[in-house]
């Protein structure tokens, strides 16, 4: 087998362990024909055009370069098709990574050096065969990507955040802020969106609990999504929001645009970094009071993170109910306490007690979501705020996940209980046409 041969199949992650030499041998040959097609081509021309329309004469001329090198390089058929793909790649798209945006089953592309890529599929981590040749390689698609959305990248400003053509979002971070190389971080999106009842399916939650979130979105109930990273937040937050009636206007606002709302009315704010200069951000706080102006029935705020927690607040508690938010928390507990404190960065001295009595009067129910060891995204509690006691905001769960234990084959067991609670907000929805039936709040299922 020859070493291009080897570093071919290498590359397509059908075989593992492909030595560092043929590799490099596979790179080589790839940035020759590559170099060559530039040499070739008018690229004032070919910045123009669109790839579905200058592929078939640009296959050609890749198809003549190579034939040039098959006296030194022998290659068949199909070694010579995944060297012409991985040029294209390279000349229109994200080079060695277009295989991944191709996989519908990769949700996080993680690129930590040139030579070292990972990905997730379905919660888990693994490393994959595929790899820039340089550093220098690399750049030059980071800087691609930076570009098609008017931004820079430079020591000057290190970091980035972008978003693909599919909505994918990006952050890239260089020297000197990276010791290692440049590295890329890539958060995909699922183009086949889930449904409410694939949570269900998937025991992500009961339909019991589905049933009472749904109720509580159509009653206007305030709901923060609470979650760690990855744990699958703006997932449940985009299928709350399609409980919402076609009728209302909801205004979105978010740092990265991830919502895919479903409904007619609907008015998307993202915010904006500030140019080179330093000058021109605004913040998600200029977009909630800016928000408020536009007659929203509701406002969807991506994730709260900063100060603009005070604004969120204030508009929940100013006839704008029916807000949905995610937060990054570890439990229904800490997420207020990450409220207390964002409420405090806006330095407005507002006395503590007042700060939780706008919290306990604001938000309704917190919706904790955990990523577990299996890679599984499940709703470990709904929990209902009831109150203060004191200085202390209270709340009462209504279901819960209890982890159980583990399968021989790492599958995390546990079950779904209703904690037997009937919520305090059972009769507003009963006002708004909701009924629950009773035994929803004593149901309990097993899974795993």
């Amino acid at each position: 087998m020859s070493a291009a041969v080897a570093t071919l199949t290498a590359v397509e992650s059908t075989l593992t362990g492909a030595s560092t030499s043929q590799t490099r041998d596979y790179q080589r040959l790839k940035a020759k024909v590559h170099q060559e097609l530039l040499n070739r081509l008018n690229l004032e021309r070919l910045t123009r055009v669109k790839r579905e329309d200058a592929e078939p004469e640009i296959r050609r001329v890749i198809a003549v370069i190579i034939e040039g090198q098959l006296s030194t390089t022998p290659l068949s058929l199909r070694e010579r098709e995944t060297l012409v793909t991985d040029v294209l790649n390279e000349l229109f798209g994200l080079g060695p990574l277009e295989a991944l945006l191709r996989d519908p089953a990769v949700s996080d592309i993680l690129v930590n050096r040139h030579d070292l890529i990972f990905v997730e599929r379905e919660g888990k981590l693994e490393e994959t065969d595929i790899v820039f040749k340089d550093d220098r390689h690399l750049l030059q698609i980071i800087e691609r990507i930076v570009s098609s959305v008017g931004r820079r990248i430079d020591e000057s400003s290190p970091m980035v955040d972008a978003r693909l053509q599919d909505g994918s979002r990006v952050n890239a971070i260089i020297a000197p802020l990276a010791l290692d190389g440049p590295v890329l971080s890539i958060r995909r999106f699922r183009t086949d969106r889930l449904g409410a009842q694939d949570l269900v399916g998937r025991e992500s939650l009961t339909q019991p609990m589905l049933d009472f979130l749904k109720a509580a979105v159509a009653c206007r109930l305030n709901i923060i999504v609470s979650g760690g990273t990855g744990a699958g937040k703006t997932t449940l937050l985009n299928i709350l929001s399609s409980f919402i009636g076609q009728t209302e206007r909801v205004v979105t606002i978010e740092d990265a645009a991830e919502l895919m709302l479903r409904q007619r009315h609907v008015v998307r704010l993202e915010t904006r970094p500030a140019n080179i200069e330093g000058k021109g951000a605004v913040k998600q706080r200029d977009l909630v009071v800016n928000a408020l102006r536009m007659r929203p029935d509701r406002i969807i705020m991506g994730e709260v993170r900063s100060e603009e927690a005070l604004d969120m607040l204030q508009a929940m508690n100013t006839g704008h109910d029916g807000s949905l938010t995610t937060i990054h928390s570890n439990s229904a507990r800490d997420a207020l306490y990450r409220l207390d404190t964002m409420v405090a960065m806006a330095n407005l001295s507002i006395p503590e007690r007042a700060i939780r009595q706008q919290i306990a009067s604001a938000i309704n129910l917190i919706v904790q979501v955990t990523r577990q060891s299996d890679g599984t995204r499940r709703v470990t509690g709904i929990t209902e705020l009831t109150g203060m006691e004191g200085e202390v905001i209270t709340m009462q769960d209504i279901f819960l996940f209890e982890k159980t234990g583990l399968r021989p084959d790492g599958k995390v067991c546990g079950r779904f209980r209703a904690t037997g609670i009937r919520p305090k907000c059972s009769d507003r929805l009963a006002q708004s046409g909701f009924r629950l039936p009773a035994d929803m709040f004593e149901h309990t299922k097993v899974v795993g």
